[in-house]
């Protein structure tokens, strides 16, 4: 019924628009009284529950930061199943993003390219809202993930990040530096070793006894990974999030006219699917079981879920196929999930 929704309607809306349409719903689900309804048919079964970073998360799977950058959709999207939010990306300074058209669809590849440019209203905004839903009894776990305000020079990153980190460390359940998306002039450049180290060093220590993580791109070479992973284990981080999204174009079914349209942007997506899962794996050859990796990038079906799991993901993240998937995606994934576990 869905995919019947989503060819005859909502592919025929601007993307961003179709996702505003469908974020005001969610956040609209716990108002109108429908809320507790639908999250008593969606609530993963105890047997999914997963106890990492010193908190509890009802199912693997989560949200990843992208679809609700300013957390006024928490409780909706708890509703539909999913175990964590990772709300942002949020920066110290509120900023517009990038000028539209900023989000395509790839729909023969089921992905996305997208330069949102941290589109936000700012940490100072975001704070006391966070705090709120963290008062709700029955709310998924809420991470804030934080990223560098674009008026803000490479020099002066750590700062501002530090603004956001104090923040939110208080009022969220872990916090993810974002040092990855390539729609931030200079950002990826803070996964440089000589950069990265100070500024995991500074947000650790600004966010006290919330859990840091540290979210990496695809496109870093198998070296850079292992270093990184090396750094997080010699910082005492408390887990890594792989992978954002890629710049590379390689292998799709979308014709190339069609791409070269859409323009710069980080590709998400079944197509980094590959990727994602190899840095995953390469990332549990460097550190212990014990610390926290969370796997994003390509996941679509119970399956893909599992298979993360199986490959050592403590957690799993998904966002592109939501808009392919529908409302009800989490929830078959945690369905499919407990079938898996019962086979």
């Amino acid at each position: 019924m869905y995919r019947t929704f989503f060819s005859l309607v909502l592919s025929r809306l601007d993307p961003e628009q179709a996702h505003h349409l469908a974020f005001d719903v969610i956040r609209t689900l716990p108002k109108i009284g429908i809320g507790h309804l639908v999250a008593r048919a969606t609530r993963p079964h105890p047997s999914l529950a997963v106890q990492t970073l010193g908190l509890h998360f009802p199912s693997p799977f989560g949200l990843a930061a992208g679809f609700d950058k300013d957390g006024k959709a928490v409780q909706g999207l708890g509703q539909l199943g999913f175990g964590h939010i990772e709300v942002g990306t949020v920066t110290a300074i509120a900023q517009p993003g990038n000028e539209r058209p900023r989000l395509f669809r790839l729909i023969p590849d089921r992905a996305v390219i997208n330069r949102m440019g941290f589109n936000n209203s700012g940490a100072a905004d975001a704070a006391p809202r966070l705090r709120r839903e963290r008062l709700r009894r029955d709310r998924p776990v809420i991470g804030a993930n934080i990223g560098k305000s674009r008026v803000v020079d490479v020099d002066a990153a750590i700062e501002d990040y530090l603004v956001s980190a104090r923040l939110l460390a208080p009022v969220a359940d872990y916090l993810a530096v974002n040092v990855s998306s390539p729609n931030t002039p200079g950002l990826r450049g803070l996964q440089e070793l000589e950069k990265l180290a100070p500024l995991l060093d500074a947000v650790r220590s600004a966010a006290g006894t919330t859990p840091v993580l540290v979210k990496i791109a695809p496109d870093l070479v198998d070296d850079e990974v292992r270093r990184i992973a090396e750094l997080v284990i010699e910082l005492g981080l408390d887990g890594i999030i792989a992978t954002n999204t890629t710049l590379a174009r390689s292998g799709l079914r979308t014709p190339t006219s069609v791409v070269e349209a859409a323009g710069a942007g980080g590709l998400s997506g079944a197509p980094l699917a590959a990727r994602s899962l190899a840095v995953l794996r390469l990332i549990r050859t460097v550190v212990p079981a014990e610390l926290c990796v969370i796997s994003v990038g390509g996941v679509e079906t119970a399956a893909d879920v599992a298979e993360r799991l199986d490959a050592g993901a403590t957690l799993v993240q998904g966002y592109t196929a939501f808009l392919y998937r529908g409302p009800l995606w989490a929830h078959s994934i945690n369905r499919g999930l407990r079938r898996l576990r019962r086979a």
